[in-house]
C-alpha cells in the first residue's frame, strides 16, 4: 500500500507533511486500568494549568493549516482541538477501547489531529487530498459527512478519514488485528522531530496493544 499526498496541498501549505504508523498483529481490548488512570491524571493536570485550547502550539498551527486550505476551523474544528476543548471544559472522554483511547491520548498530548484506522478495511493505495463532491461517508458521529473541500484520506473505495471526523467504515474495534495511524504533523516540525514523535507513539501503542510497527514520514 502506497500513501501519497496530493502535491497541491504542499502548494497551499508549505512543508505539509504526515506521519504514518502501520501496525500488524495487534490485540485491541478494553483499555487496561493503567491507561485509564494515566489518561485521567493527564487530563486533570491539563485542567489545573487553566489554559485554553488555543494556547497549544499544535492547535494554533493546525487552525492555520485549515485556513490555508480554505477550511473554516471554527465551523469544522480539527479533531485534536475538539478533544482538548472537551477536556479543558471539565468533560470526561468515555473509554472506548485500548486503540482509540491511546490514540486520543496522543492527539491531546501533541495537539494535532491523528486518525487510527482498520488497515484490513482499507483497499488499495491511500491519498491525502482535498475532497470533491463525491466524497461522503457515515462519520463516527453518526452523521452523513459531505467532505467536499475538506482535508481527507481516501482509498480505492473512497474517502474514509479526515482530521475533522473519521468514517465508520474503517473504525477500530476489538476485532481489529492490523491498523494504520495517520498523523497530521505540524508543518513547522522537521523530519527528525517527526520521526521521534512517531517512534514514541509506536512504542507506547505496541506496549499496550502488542504487535509490530513501521513508521514513515511523508
Amino acid at each position: 500500500m502506497m500513501i501519497t499526498i496530493n502535491p497541491k496541498l504542499n502548494e497551499l501549505v508549505p512543508n505539509f507533511k504526515i506521519g504514518t504508523i502501520t501496525y500488524h498483529n495487534i490485540a485491541i481490548s478494553e483499555s487496561p486500568q493503567m491507561i485509564k488512570g494515566r489518561f485521567q491524571l493527564f487530563t486533570e493536570s491539563l485542567r489545573l494549568e487553566e489554559r485554553n485550547a488555543a494556547d497549544y502550539p499544535g492547535v494554533t498551527e493546525y487552525r492555520k493549516v485549515f485556513k490555508s486550505l480554505a477550511i473554516d476551523p471554527s465551523r469544522y474544528r480539527p479533531a485534536s482541538e475538539a478533544l482538548l476543548r472537551r477536556v479543558l471544559s471539565g468533560k470526561d472522554l468515555p473509554p472506548i477501547n485500548s486503540g482509540v483511547d491511546v490514540n486520543n491520548f496522543f492527539s491531546i498530548r501533541f495537539g494535532i489531529p491523528i486518525g487510527l484506522y482498520n488497515l484490513d478495511k482499507i483497499q488499495g493505495d491511500v491519498q491525502i487530498d482535498l475532497g470533491d463532491a463525491e466524497d461522503t461517508y457515515e462519520g463516527l458521529n453518526g452523521r452523513e459527512m459531505n467532505m467536499e473541500g475538506k482535508l481527507l484520506s481516501k482509498d480505492e473505495v473512497g474517502a474514509f478519514g479526515s482530521p475533522i471526523v473519521d468514517s465508520k467504515r474503517t473504525m477500530v474495534d476489538e476485532s481489529v488485528k492490523n491498523a494504520l495511524h495517520i498523523v497530521y504533523l505540524q508543518p513547522s516540525m522537521d523530519k527528525s522531530e517527526a520521526h521521534e514523535l512517531l517512534e514514541s507513539m509506536a512504542k507506547m501503542f505496541t506496549q499496550v496493544n502488542g504487535g509490530s510497527a513501521e513508521i514513515q514520514v511523508i
